[in-house]
């Protein structure tokens, strides 16, 4: 199923057994920030990036570093090293994403970041090292830009899919496909949001973080928190603001999010993450978070 009617949508998923797969990942990967800056292009339909100036190179790539450290903790962490010509690809789980054997390049929107997809030693990780099928939606003509658009339920293997101009229908259709998803639900972004996975964090199917005010019809995101409760944290503006949104579980017990979107995230919230079991842990990223995106953002997930 894959429909823009979300009492449809909701009415098939609560018949839908926790089983499609695992709900965290085995691993993660990232790709460093070498070259850090300023990617005006990326800039056009992302309103959370920073003027040129508030970039700091190497800041990014010590915080990029603290990261890895700690999500080492909990799973194995690959890093790739970063490409001075793709300023802002660190942020790679747009780009890459894989479910059940399988790796799906996705499609981005803006030129600067269709070279990401090109890398050949990612490709050859996942192809070569992994032995995972490829399914190359990078040429085709629909943005598609993955688990940036694409919040996915892996317990169930459902999809909440916004769309805005770095994914339209057709994209979204070929992202369901691809990942082999049971449903996906089809929602428009409010104006000026660009990607789902800043304001909605399912994790590990238990739990969600639902910011209102990034859709563009505020009756999806109750419908989503709906079916989610009681462990449904609700975002204010501040909240929202400091990607708090931009959550990840990367284990059954701790939701994972930046150090400013910690120390925004109100009690009571926290309280609801710790009443599905979770606790919260988290990595100063400010620096990375000038290039528009988080924590979440950062992280690919090796299925």
């Amino acid at each position: 199923m894959i429909t823009r009617d979300a009492a449809a949508f909701f009415a098939h998923a609560r018949d839908i057994a926790h089983d499609f797969g695992p709900a965290t990942a085995r691993a993660a990967f990232l790709v460093a920030p070498d070259g850090f800056r300023l990617a005006e292009p990326s800039a056009q339909d992302n309103r959370y990036m920073a003027q040129a100036a508030g970039f700091d190179g190497d800041c990014a790539m010590t915080q990029h570093h603290a990261l890895q450290l700690a999500l080492s903790e909990v799973l194995p962490t690959v890093c790739f090293p970063g490409d001075p010509a793709a300023p802002d690809a660190v942020f790679p789980n747009n780009v890459f994403a894989t479910a059940g054997g399988r790796y799906v390049v996705g499609r981005m929107r803006h030129a600067i970041r269709q070279r990401e997809a090109e890398r050949a030693d990612i490709r050859g990780f996942f192809g070569g090292v992994l032995d995972y099928a490829e399914i190359d939606l990078s040429a085709q003509p629909h943005p598609c830009e993955l688990t940036g658009s694409l919040v996915i339920d892996r317990a169930r293997g459902l999809g909440l899919c916004g769309l805005s101009e770095r994914c339209d229908e057709d994209g979204a259709r070929l992202m369901h496909e691809a990942l082999g998803l049971r449903a996906t639900l089809l929602f428009d972004l409010a104006p000026g949001e660009y990607h789902a996975n800043v304001v909605l964090a399912v994790l590990a199917g238990r739990a969600v973080i639902v910011s209102e005010r990034g859709f563009a019809d505020p009756g999806i995101a109750r419908a989503i928190g709906d079916f989610y409760a009681p462990h449904t944290a609700w975002l204010d503006e501040t909240e929202h603001a400091a990607f708090v949104g931009n959550a990840i579980a990367l284990s059954d017990d701790t939701a994972w999010m930046s150090r400013s979107a910690a120390d925004a995230l109100e009690p009571r919230n926290r309280e609801i993450l710790a009443g599905a079991g979770f606790q919260v842990r988290s990595v100063g990223l400010d620096a990375i978070e000038a290039g528009g995106g988080s924590l979440r953002c950062c992280i690919g997930e090796i299925y």
